[in-house]
């Protein structure tokens, strides 16, 4: 591909639109005449709400990337391949904190010539981080056709549902026991769920729903269930008899 002057990209980066969904995702800068991708790890805490607002950065980095590999070539030659290091906090179990060192693939677009950032569609990003995620792609919202997954022609809006499952769906085998079905999600627009909280067959979700079981509650949602911009808290236990 070739930019507007003409000359042969190097590097291309796709982005597309942010959505409450994924204010974390690095975004693309100019800097000194180049393009850059500032990750959130980078920004001052002071500016990290400047950084997640969707309409002053209304994009970030889906990591799809084309990249010539005679130009990487060449830049590992020379030794070239400037990428900073991020120092990104972590607690990992047993509540111990680290600091995680890493360096992200696409910051490397700083190191070429003819950098080009590319708004792709939403579906071209379909990431699967964390448990959250997998909920999504596992429900109804999408199929898949021809090894990929497209979004449901039943669902109206084309944006994806927000999704927030608390600390108790982190772990995938946790998350599994959790639902006895994946619920219907084509009418949902905003999903959070946090504490002990299970999910029986064939329920469905429209529109906002929050659940939320104090410490020491259990919500267990019944087989059947239509949660329609609900607010679901206390204890609710579905006994076997």
């Amino acid at each position: 591909m070739n930019q507007p002057n003409g000359k042969r990209c190097q590097f291309i980066m796709e982005v597309t639109d942010k959505t409450r969904a994924d204010v974390k995702g690095g975004t693309l800068i100019q800097y000194d005449g180049k393009l850059r991708l500032l990750e959130i790890a980078q920004v001052p805490k002071a500016h990290v709400d400047e950084f997640k607002s969707v309409t002053k950065f209304k994009i970030f980095n889906t990591n799809n990337l084309w990249v010539s590999l005679q130009a990487i070539k060449r830049l590992q030659e020379q030794n070239a391949m400037d990428m900073e290091i991020i120092l990104n906090p972590k607690t990992i179990d047993g509540g111990l904190n680290v600091i995680q060192l890493e360096t992200a693939v696409g910051a490397a677009i700083k190191s070429f010539d003819n950098a080009l950032g590319i708004n792709v569609p939403r579906s071209r990003f379909l990431p699967v981080k964390t448990t959250s995620d997998l909920l999504l792609v596992m429900s109804n919202l999408y199929s898949l056709e021809a090894g990929s997954l497209t979004m449901s022609k039943k669902r109206e809006f084309p944006t994806t549902p927000h999704v927030k499952l608390g600390s108790s769906f982190t772990k995938v085998q946790e998350y599994l026991t959790r639902f006895e079905s994946i619920p219907d999600m084509l009418e949902l627009d905003h999903l959070t769920v946090s504490g002990d909280v299970t999910f029986g067959k064939h329920v469905s979700l429209k529109g906002t729903v929050i659940i939320i079981a104090n410490h020491g509650d259990r919500i267990d949602i019944p087989a059947g269930a239509v949660l329609e911009n609900k607010i679901v808290s206390g204890n609710l236990r579905i006994l076997d008899h």
